[in-house]
């Protein structure tokens, strides 16, 4: 099936006389007939589900919806876009370990890596991922355990060079994951590129209509952990939680993911519920055609901002005055996102009298919905970042973050350009 039609099709198959549409499995617990039974589950000797801590039979088909359309082995949700990175490296990088990591990433991400897992005793090195190859080979050591960077960077809008990536990683024995929110699997695929494991924040895109939280790890299974055994014993040893299980002998391939939702999510719990699945799935459906419209809409927007007088600078991938078009046009051809970052004159608080102007255009803590809205991230999202790290992870202290909606093109650009006139 081609993948317009996996967004409707992929995941969910009932059989004879069972619902068309995917059921919400609103329970905590499986009942089963033999107590040896439900033990072999706890053995991972046997498929099923008993807690819906670990595995719920709506957010698996949802997941493997997702899995479909990224073209992997294996999935699994999770609550948030920040626990679907954490667990996914989390999973293999042990305390001592080390992760390389693009500079130009979310700020909560950032925040993650540089803060949160530093306290738990995993180093972070960040880079500019538009550095070359010698300058980023610097940033390895005998320790790295992951890459990690962003398909089209949140807010800076940096592509990611998946070859260059995918080279120094799989140079150093590591796999490289990478967030894939903002194009989708609609417009990339980064498993076609050789990048290992993927990652989104569904709240975005994948949901559409700012009605769910959630996160997804999506692993290609070809990156072979055994060949790095001494570097990944959580995979290739025996697990002691676990009655002693080897996860790369006992399911191969799916080692990663097995490890990710029998061992992370059952200590961590950061499950995704199946009424956040189930919605999810509905904004799966229609997901090509908002991808679409979304970055048409942007592209106009783009367009009439580059020629405005009082836009000192814009940013979007899908116009030929961006420094990111043609590695735009390598990997994501048929288009990139719906959001455009650009700097008005005046600075910080001319942004903000731009911002309060809007009419339709709304002022939220959200990104890549039905609805166009804006934010200013170095007094939001990134606001814990000092002007240095801003300028470090490419989102500059005058970057405005506009998600341009699937409203009609010519009503939003209207607004933004009365919103202007107040400048």
């Amino acid at each position: 099936m081609k993948i317009n039609t996996k967004c409707i099709q992929s995941g969910y198959q009932p059989k004879n006389g069972e619902a068309r549409i995917l059921p919400i499995w609103q329970s905590t617990t499986f009942k089963y007939d033999s107590s040896t039974e439900m033990g072999m589950l706890f053995d991972l000797e046997k498929s099923g589900y008993f807690y819906s801590r670990l595995q719920n039979p709506t957010c698996d088909a949802v997941a493997a919806k997702i899995c479909d359309l990224e073209g992997g082995i294996a999935a699994m949700l999770t609550s948030s876009g920040q626990a679907a990175n954490f667990i996914a490296l989390f999973n293999i990088c042990p305390t001592g370990s080390h992760i390389v990591a693009s500079s130009a990433i979310y700020g909560g991400t950032f925040n993650l890596l540089g803060v949160t897992m530093k306290k738990m005793g995993i180093d972070v090195t960040f880079v500019d991922p538009d550095a070359d190859e010698k300058t980023l080979e610097k940033a390895f050591r005998p320790e790295t355990r992951a890459v990690f960077a962003e398909s089209i960077a949140n807010p800076a809008l940096t592509v990611l060079d998946f070859d260059k990536f995918v080279r120094l990683a799989h140079s150093h024995g590591v796999p490289l994951v990478v967030d894939n929110t903002f194009p989708t699997p609609i417009n990339c695929r980064p498993f076609e590129f050789g990048v290992d494991i993927v990652t989104h924040s569904t709240t975005k895109y994948m949901d559409g209509h700012a009605m769910t939280v959630g996160g997804v790890i999506v692993d290609s299974g070809n990156f072979d952990f055994v060949a790095h055994a001494d570097k990944y014993p959580g995979l290739c040893t025996p697990d002691d939680s676990y009655h002693g299980i080897t996860y790369t002998e006992k399911f191969g391939k799916l080692a990663f993911i097995q490890k990710a939702t029998a061992q992370m999510m059952r200590d961590l719990g950061s499950i995704q519920s199946p009424q956040n699945a189930f919605l999810l799935n509905i904004g799966l459906e229609t997901l090509a055609l908002r991808m679409q419209r979304h970055c048409e809409n942007a592209k106009k927007v783009a367009e009439f901002l580059s020629a405005h007088p009082k836009v000192n600078w814009v940013n979007y991938p899908g116009i030929p005055d961006s420094p990111y078009y043609e590695i735009a046009q390598k990997y994501m051809p048929n288009g990139t996102c719906g959001v455009v970052s650009f700097g008005v004159q005046g600075g910080r608080e001319a942004a903000t009298l731009f911002m309060d102007s809007l009419r339709l255009a709304a002022i939220v803590t959200h990104v890549a919905d039905a609805r166009t809205c804006i934010l200013h991230p170095a007094s939001t999202t990134h606001r814990q970042l000092t002007d240095e790290q801003l300028n470090e992870c490419k989102t500059p202290a005058d970057l405005l973050r506009l998600s341009v909606g699937i409203e009609d093109a010519d009503d939003i650009i209207a607004d933004l350009s009365q919103a202007l006139e107040f400048l």
